[in-house]
């Protein structure tokens, strides 16, 4: 029988992937990266330091773009980067780039039980 015991319990690193995607784009990342496991994503605008005279002759028509912080399981990281990357190679105007970022620290058990998932760690009630 599984012990119910926090201290049982190893935990899990965290990596914090951000993702640069076309605008458009976003909502359909969002949920790829939740449906991979990750219950955190943030949005915010982003913008390139190409001029936009490069950015045309590229072929690169539109220019809006947002930056997804997400935090994902390390054990669940080549996953969802494999999975990233075949999106930006196989999905229409699906362009984008995406780096981790080891996690050195979080506060509090409620917290990194809710980041990993991890229902034993969230009290009930």
């Amino acid at each position: 029988m599984a012990s119910n015991n926090k201290k049982d319990l190893a935990p899990i690193a965290l990596e914090l992937v951000i993702a640069i995607v076309e605008k458009s784009k976003t909502p359909f990342y969002v949920d790829l990266l939740q449906s991979l496991g990750s219950n955190m994503q943030v949005v915010t605008g982003a913008k390139g330091t190409a001029d936009v005279r490069i950015l045309d002759m590229l072929g690169l028509v539109n220019h809006e773009q947002n930056a997804i912080f997400s935090v994902v399981r390390s054990d669940r990281l080549e996953e969802t980067m494999d999975a990233l990357e075949d999106r930006f190679q196989n999905l229409k105007n699906g362009k984008g780039i995406a780096m981790a970022v080891p996690l050195s620290s979080t506060i509090g058990t409620m917290v990194y039980g809710f980041l990993t998932g991890d229902e034993r760690m969230v009290k009930n009630g």
